[in-house]
């Protein structure tokens, strides 16, 4: 399993997940986006239709009728109602996922002893694959770790 730790110096996570949305379409596989707050959901599901205008991210918030269906589904619970292998933690908050493959941990600098914490947690793991991206001034740059 992959994980990918962003930490949001910049942008807030409703900026950065429609380019993640993007991405996982591309590579052929379905999203899940988890958050406890609902109106970071409501901002995530606003920006999906508009942050790529010339990109189309069809989504559903989970509870509707067509879970199954949605490519991108924004959810509080880390329940993959759609079939998503991919998992984005909108909220900081790293969840785990039943057949997951990739997950991606989004969080602000308010929250990095937290997401550091996960990184040794998640570091023991057999198959564990962790990357760590800060935003920079040129865009993402992957950082590596100490320890």
């Amino acid at each position: 399993m992959r994980v990918d730790f962003y930490q949001l110096t910049r942008d807030p996570a409703e900026l950065v997940l429609p380019l993640i949305a993007r991405a996982t379409l591309g590579a052929g596989a379905r999203l899940l986006v988890v958050s406890h707050d609902d109106a970071q959901l409501a901002r995530i599901d606003e920006a999906l239709w508009t942050r790529l205008p010339d990109t189309f991210l069809a989504h559903g918030r989970a509870g509707g009728g067509h879970d199954a269906r949605q490519p991108i589904l924004l959810s509080d619970q880390p329940q993959a109602a759609n079939g998503a292998t991919y998992l984005a933690c909108a909220d900081g908050v790293f969840r785990d996922m039943d057949g997951m493959e990739r997950a991606f941990l989004l969080f602000p600098p308010a929250q990095v002893d937290d997401a550091r914490a996960t990184w040794k947690a998640l570091r023991g793991r057999e198959g564990a694959d962790l990357r760590y991206w800060r935003q920079g001034e040129r865009g993402w740059e992957e950082v590596k770790p100490k320890g």
